[in-house]
């Protein structure tokens, strides 16, 4: 006689019953927490921000600082919080910060021509509503292809460019080479987060509740070993910024969007850009932006280029490094080498 057959079937039912109650309990409190977090999250953005009516449709964006204006455009997952972040330390050493959101992020909406060269004119648009005639421009990330195409459009408005591990056209790109991408990024799991997790706000929080490293991997673009080596500075920056890319909700449809202008890059006639240009990126960047950001500084007359070997997409270990180096070259006191780092 087995063991299951001695024991009372009600205490089979009780213990099952106790488990799926414990289960369910597990549950809601995660819930709960979740709840709350993306709660936080949608309040976080719902201020700080404005709408300017622009004759492009409305945009959202922040201002901080005063000075020379620097028009700041966030990368994937961005928006007008992400650009604040990122220039907040420019804003207090004298400069004009405008930080936008993008088309489909936050309470920008995306129009049906949400192309690189129509965000560009959309910049320009927004500089008219704020009643800017010039202004440095620094695309980060997905956030280069409408800055490149504002340098081309809107030279006349281009006081200097500044690019930040660029998402951009290279000739020997292969479409395998996205497919590599992803297979560095760890298996199953990663390529769960890529294809499902960052659609749904749920999914992404539990990912980075359960593994955090992956989402490094998947969504930062960083490598573990950059993150696990970074001081604990740096490794709050990146925590940041992956909880930060919540609500996600609030950016499906530019990140959607981001991913279609990703899959039809095309060369842009950079030999036009006039304006000062200074190129940023990092060699073990997992989205492979080192080798574009060193093509699109060969093609535009003058443009200096600083590659650095370690530090993921996020270039740990270097945001000090890179915000000295934008502050020289913004006021015009900046000769660097192409050179890596």
């Amino acid at each position: 006689m087995s063991f299951a057959s001695r024991v009372p079937r009600r205490h089979w039912l009780a213990a099952i019953g106790g488990a799926v109650t414990l289960a369910a309990l597990a549950f809601c409190s995660g819930y709960a927490r979740f709840a709350s977090d993306v709660q936080n999250a949608t309040q976080r953005v719902a201020h700080g921000s404005r709408i300017a009516a622009t004759q492009c449709g409305p945009i959202e964006y922040a201002e901080m600082g005063e000075g020379p204006a620097l028009l700041v455009v966030h990368g994937a997952g961005g928006g007008f919080d992400q650009g604040i972040e990122f220039a907040a330390e420019l804003a207090r050493r004298g400069y004009r910060v405008v930080a936008v959101s993008r088309f489909g992020y936050l309470r920008t909406p995306l129009p049906h021509d949400a192309t690189p060269p129509a965000q560009a004119d959309a910049h320009a648009c927004l500089l008219d509503a704020l009643g800017i005639e010039r202004a440095a421009i620094a695309g980060l990330s997905a956030g280069a292809p409408s800055s490149l195409q504002f340098a081309i459009r809107h030279p006349q408005r281009t006081s200097a460019l500044f690019l930040l591990v660029p998402l951009a056209y290279r000739p020997d790109a292969r479409p395998t080479d996205a497919a590599a991408a992803e297979s560095r990024t760890s298996g199953l799991l990663g390529r769960f987060m890529l294809k499902h997790a960052v659609n749904s706000d749920f999914l992404y929080w539990l990912a980075l509740r359960l593994a955090p490293g992956v989402v490094a991997r998947t969504v930062l673009g960083t490598p573990s070993e950059a993150l696990a080596g970074a001081n604990p500075e740096e490794q709050e920056r990146a925590a940041r910024m992956m909880e930060h890319i919540m609500p996600l909700a609030l950016r499906h449809a530019g990140l959607l969007n981001d991913a279609r202008v990703a899959q039809t890059l095309a060369p842009y006639p950079l030999e036009e850009i006039s304006a000062r240009t200074l190129i940023i990126s990092v060699a073990d960047d997992l989205y492979g932006t080192f080798e574009s950001a060193g093509y699109t500084a060969s093609r535009i007359r003058g443009a200096r280029f600083i590659g650095y070997q370690r530090g993921g997409h996020v270039a740990l270990g270097h945001q000090d490094a890179i915000l000295e180096d934008l502050l020289s070259f913004l006021s015009g006191a900046a000769s660097f080498p192409m050179a890596a780092r």
